[in-house]
């Protein structure tokens, strides 16, 4: 009787959330954001590993860095150009609903985006001291974990700027269309020249920077193209078929490393700051999204698929700063126990691979416990006075000074 009851349970809650969605929202585009985030705490947990030294402490490792065949895993669970087109598809419909002055949407927007990355690295202020004077975990594992928390952020402060230069996506996609996502391709292409052509030697570092937001803001153009109707069918199969044919290009004929996000080592990297070949990646994977819309929207009228969609959506930036927290309340526990395959052991046999795929429901289980905690600082902090808003960016700046001297 119980499994039952607990069935009936779920189908009547999933039948509510069905009920209490409006006609108009877009059952697509929210599920394409949900696959989009469930793909970054996958990505992160499968290809992030550690290795344990002498002292008990862990440090940050990759099976990247040995299994090179694993590089096309990344090619599909890398969706941050499917986030970032659905974020200016969002932001360009939220922006032209506004009530206020443009000033007030954008500080509505980005006080979303920091409240609940204040509140993770505020908490995590705290539990340093705590789990090193109070628990005795080694200052090696409280670098590396500091470091795993912050490594997510970098997305939001990106993503931030971004949305500020929502009403700029506006005026050139009224102006451009489609296109106007063409400059910012093509600005890319040229810092790419000048890092890696024959001038290469030449150039500065912080070259690379260059492609911080245009790299990202690519797709988020295309998304506030689509919203605004400029972009099609016939446009989507160009980006897709476009993409996949600059993408092989690269790999095959320019030598671009073939792993989309960072190997430890590697004298090159793809994602820090984005190269061309993300944002090929970023085109294909938009198009294709975009030629799928109407059969997901389908498939999400099914209440059943639809109640995990809205439930993640609710919890998009919990889950997004909080995963990485979820995967180290398994690590730094176990690494009590020395090795533990999988877990603390160097990530360079097929055996660890089957092995982490096997931790992975627990460090599920520990985010959804985590959610539940953390959710609340999510939504507006309305009782939360000028006292306790200053202790906490207080203890967020400390916390950031911390992970980036590690």
């Amino acid at each position: 009787m119980k499994p039952l009851t607990k069935l009936t349970k779920l189908t009547k809650l999933t039948a509510r959330i069905d009920d209490r969605t409006p006609a108009h929202r877009d059952r697509a585009i929210d599920g394409l954001r949900a696959l989009a985030l469930l793909a970054v705490p996958t990505g992160h947990w499968l290809l992030g590993g550690f290795t344990l030294d002498t002292g008990g402490g862990l440090h940050n490792a990759s099976p990247l860095a040995t299994f090179g065949a694993l590089a096309p895993a990344g090619w599909i669970l890398q969706t941050l150009g499917i986030f970032f087109l659905v974020g200016g598809y969002s932001s360009y419909l939220s922006y032209q609903r506004r009530k206020g002055s443009a000033r007030e949407w954008i500080t509505g927007r980005l006080t979303r985006l920091g409240r609940p990355v204040l509140g993770v690295t505020a908490v995590w202020a705290l539990l340093l001291p705590t789990l090193h004077y109070g628990l005795g975990v080694p200052t090696a594992t409280l670098h590396t974990a500091s470091t795993l928390v912050v490594q997510p952020l970098w997305f939001v402060g990106v993503y931030a700027v971004i949305t500020a230069l929502t009403p700029y996506c506006v005026r050139a996609s009224q102006r451009l269309g489609f296109r106007s996502a063409a400059p910012l391709l093509g600005s890319v292409a040229v810092v790419d020249f000048l890092r890696y052509g024959p001038y290469a030697d030449a150039m500065p570092s912080w070259v690379s920077l260059l492609n911080m937001l245009p790299g990202w803001m690519f797709a988020y153009q295309l998304g506030v193209s689509w919203a605004d109707r400029r972009l099609g069918r016939r446009e989507a199969w160009l980006l897709l078929a476009g993409g996949t044919a600059l993408f092989a290009t690269l790999l095959l004929a320019f030598h671009y490393p073939a792993s989309i996000v960072g190997v430890p080592g590697a004298s090159r990297t793809n994602s820090h700051p984005p190269s061309l070949l993300v944002l090929a990646l970023a085109a294909a994977q938009s198009g294709a999204a975009i030629l799928l819309r109407d059969r997901l929207a389908r498939l999400l009228g099914r209440p059943a698929l639809w109640a995990p969609v809205v439930i993640i959506n609710l919890s998009a930036m919990t889950i997004l700063c909080w995963h990485q927290t979820a995967m180290l309340a398994a690590a730094v526990p176990f690494s009590r126990f020395g090795e533990v395959p999988g877990l603390t052991t160097t990530p360079d046999t097929t055996g660890w691979i089957l092995a982490r795929v096997a931790w992975m429901p627990l460090f599920a289980g520990l985010l959804v416990a985590i959610v539940k905690f953390a959710r609340p600082l999510e939504t507006p902090w309305v009782r939360t006075g000028t006292t306790r808003r200053a202790a906490a960016g207080v203890l967020a700046a400390g916390f950031a000074y911390f992970a980036l001297a590690a």
